[in-house]
């Protein structure tokens, strides 16, 4: 299922392919590898973050404090990019 996603084409090829673009060959080496490092460290945080954190997001409380935090984000990235 993940190679149907269209964000891994977006966020692969065109987001990451156009910064690399821009660098040096020797530079673009180093920012694969990074790229490809900062991935598996985030997929391995998330597994076991999720897994540590299981016990707190029973309550439902947790998941409404987890909403309004990703609800406040979301607000604030549209006000920074209106350029307010």
């Amino acid at each position: 299922m993940t190679w149907l996603n269209p964000h891994v084409y977006l966020d692969t090829v065109v987001l990451l392919g156009g910064i690399a673009s821009r660098l040096e060959p020797l530079a673009r080496v180093a920012f694969g590898v990074g790229a490809a490092f900062a991935s598996f460290a985030f997929f391995f945080a998330l597994g076991f973050g999720a897994r540590l954190l299981s016990p707190l997001f029973t309550r439902p409380a947790a998941w409404r404090w987890l909403d309004a935090g990703v609800g406040v984000t979301m607000w604030l990235l549209a006000i920074w990019l209106l350029g307010f």
